[in-house]
């Protein structure tokens, strides 16, 4: 009888990827394998049919010799492989074995494991405000691991090298059958490496790397701010048997400052404010990061008054204008008054009368709290 077509057998075009050849193979494989279907006896037969697609499809030379002449293209024996169930024949772990292997790097030969990058680390910069807005270089000392300069980070002593895994033989993974199925695991003695040091290091006993303590010097960039992280690119940990090292990120946390509070890019400060200043005007001095600046108070100001001083903020640290600084006058009500200090307030205090026009904010209060209790009236 005539073979199949094999792209027909797995039910996909001529133009078919190699993904969508091996998705179609375990549909198929799923479906018609003897031992899902025990009282079908087609069922071996479209099996092996579909494994005799597979075989040639899968492979690029055979593929491209099937296309040109069809079957007299291939090699009849190719197959060969998908013979009986019985012993010696593919089980149905085995087969689907290969088709998942280069999935998760359990069949096929050796698992091409590779040792693992070096973790990441963090370490925690308390910043004066100063140091945040200005930038600075800070000293930082870091417990870490790091790649052995014995052995170069190869874990092998001097002179010697990594010896082929005796439990896996290379493969970095071993097989065991539990029932059913045959089970591939990374191989307990060489982690999947394929490679086991016989002879370690002395220094790193085989780790290839060592802990130590790092001193490095972190530039912090001006305008940053608590909760910003700055990347030392291969500062962290070593990685295993030579692997890459890690990063180190550096947390910055701004301490509070005794002067100035800090929102984005702005700076805020109080500055209080003498009575004689705030009602007659003046001149007032008021400290910057970037030092003093005159700040001239009109008469007549109020608590509470905000003054911006434009560009003494925190440039931001990705470039920009810098902020302002917002200045917030408290007036100051004096304390410690002489008898005749409170003898000349008392008479200042008959010369003003009931007159609204010294007293504007009262006048405005006093109306709200009236029309307040008018409303509370049944």
């Amino acid at each position: 009888m005539a073979k199949r077509d094999y792209y027909e057998i797995l039910g996909v075009s001529r133009t078919a990827t190699e993904a969508e050849i091996k998705r179609a193979f375990r549909k198929v494989a799923m479906k018609y394998h003897p031992d899902r279907n025990p009282d079908d006896p087609r069922a071996e037969e479209k099996f092996k049919e579909a494994k005799e697609a597979y075989d040639i499809l899968s492979d690029p030379q055979k593929r491209a010799a099937y296309d040109q002449f069809g079957h007299a293209g291939v090699d009849p024996g190719a197959a060969a492989g998908a013979g009986g169930f019985g012993p010696g024949g593919p089980s149905f772990s085995d087969i689907f074995g290969d088709i998942f292997g280069d999935i998760f790097g359990a069949a096929g030969g050796r698992s091409g494991a590779r040792p693992r990058r070096g973790a990441d680390l963090r370490y925690n910069v308390e910043l004066s405000l100063e140091e945040a807005v200005f930038g600075t270089t800070v000293k930082i000392r870091v417990p870490t691991y790091v790649t052995c300069e014995t052995c170069d980070g190869s874990g092998a002593r001097p002179g010697s090298g990594p010896t082929v895994c005796p439990t896996c033989r290379g493969a970095g993974q071993v097989r065991m059958q539990q029932g059913f199925f045959t089970i591939q695991q990374t191989c307990p003695r060489c982690g999947g490496r394929g490679e086991v040091i016989s002879d370690p290091c002395p220094d790193c006993h085989g780790e290839g790397r060592v802990r130590k303590e790092k001193v490095l010097s972190a530039k912090i960039p001006p305008g940053v701010d608590t909760g910003d992280r700055i990347r030392l690119a291969g500062e962290g940990e070593a990685g295993e048997h030579g692997a890459p090292p890690g990063d180190l990120y550096v947390q910055i946390h701004v301490r509070p400052h005794p002067i100035f509070t800090r929102e984005g890019d702005d700076l805020y400060c109080e500055v209080p404010v003498s009575f004689t200043t705030a009602a007659l005007g003046g001149e007032l001095e008021v400290p910057t990061l970037d030092g003093r600046v005159k700040l001239q108070i009109p008469p007549e100001t109020q608590t509470g008054r905000v003054f911006r001083l434009r560009g003494k903020g925190v440039k931001p640290v990705r470039g920009g204008a810098p902020g302002d600084q917002l200045v917030r006058v408290v007036v100051e009500t004096p304390v410690n008054l002489t008898t005749r200090q409170k003898e000349l307030l008392r008479e200042f205090e008959k010369t003003l009368g009931n007159n609204d026009r010294h007293n504007p904010q009262a006048k405005g209060w006093l109306d709200k709290v009236k029309a307040f209790f008018e409303d509370m009236k049944f």
